[in-house]
């Protein structure tokens, strides 16, 4: 970022990373600083507190919960865990990419299935997990970089015809920015017995990416065996402090939520003033389609200190990404949009 600042000779805003951009709950900070206290010590090992507390705000049971250093940490220790080389994996096209590289790196041969409509097509992905054998099937939703969301239907189907042997990875790292009448409560679909990890993590709506705390849902025979597999001690003190403190909130989740709703309402509405054309999106991000070169707009943003995700980076040419922060600063977006979309016309 100072390097950033010296090139442009200006502060820069990062919204091309999707990190909240909003302030800490209040006591996550007070809850951190009480941590340095017991530095020298390690954290203890069975998490059992924040464990409590993930399952307390699910409506689940503490021994489905698999806390990890990000949400990252766990997507290597599953690929570790059910993939041996020469496996299959099916990993939907763009999304986040991570799937494909740990999956790849543990030698399994990764199947990717296109998008229709810049929505995942649970049907193909269903219909290729069977074709190839697949033993996983990744999945982000809402999907990461579109924003678009499963829906019910479709997902009952993918789950009726998910092939034996394959197991599901739902990454689900942007549904807490999601109106929670159109979330689907896959909890519930893991406690059913369905062959189903959720993923999920508190870099996003709560805002501590920086300390890496995520967590897994899944069964509690496989949650033991993806607690072996991880190094022990992998998450610190003050990152388990500071979730126990967010999810002990659940009146500032919904705030937090709906604060980011209407930043998201006017950042849309300036993109679409200025001639442009955004996605739906119930995330912390907006997918928005450019018509002119997407590197070419993303540099020229960049040179007013404002950095967003250029598509080409995930194969989605003319398309820029946006991370959603405050209302006046999405206000301080759409106006140098506004002005630089006509200079940059074809």
């Amino acid at each position: 970022m100072a390097e950033l600042e010296e090139r442009y000779g200006r502060e820069v805003v990062r919204l091309n990373r999707n990190e909240d951009l909003f302030p800490p709950f209040p006591g996550v900070r007070e809850a951190v600083e009480a941590e340095l206290a017991n530095i020298w010590m390690y954290p203890e090992e069975s998490y059992a507190d924040f464990r409590a507390a993930v399952a307390a705000a699910l409506g689940t049971t503490a021994d489905r919960i698999v806390p990890a250093h990000g949400t990252q940490a766990l997507i290597g220790t599953l690929a570790s865990l059910l993939l041996d080389a020469g496996d299959a994996v099916v990993v939907p096209r763009p999304t986040y990419g991570l799937y494909a590289t740990v999956s790849a790196a543990r030698g399994a041969h990764v199947h990717h299935v296109p998008l229709r409509d810049l929505r995942v097509d649970l049907d193909a992905v269903a219909s290729t997990a069977a074709n190839v054998g697949a033993k996983i099937v990744w999945i982000c939703d809402p999907n990461n970089p579109t924003g678009s969301l499963v829906r019910r239907g479709e997902w009952d189907r993918f789950l009726d015809a998910l092939p034996g042997g394959c197991v599901a990875v739902v990454d689900e790292a942007y549904i807490d920015y999601v109106d929670p009448a159109s979330r689907l409560g896959r909890e519930g679909d893991v406690e059913s017995g369905s062959p189903l990890v959720l993923l999920r993590t508190m870099s996003k709506l709560f805002g501590i990416a920086g300390l890496r705390l995520g967590y897994a849902i899944a069964d509690p025979e496989l949650a033991r065996f993806l607690d072996v597999m991880q190094e022990p001690f992998n998450v610190n003190r003050a990152a388990l402090a500071a979730g126990r403190v967010c999810l002990a909130r659940p009146d500032l989740i919904e705030q937090r939520r709906l604060a980011v709703a209407e930043a998201r309402r006017v950042l849309v509405r300036g993109l679409q003033a200025a001639g442009l054309e955004p996605l739906p999106s119930q995330t912390n991000f907006v997918l928005v389609g450019t018509v002119v070169d997407d590197a070419e707009f993303a540099g020229a943003l960049a040179e007013r200190g404002l950095l967003v995700r250029a598509g080409n980076e995930f194969g989605l040419e003319a398309y820029i990404r946006i991370t959603v922060g405050p209302v006046p600063l999405m206000e301080r977006v759409t106006e140098a949009i506004g002005r630089l979309a006509p200079t940059l016309a074809p």
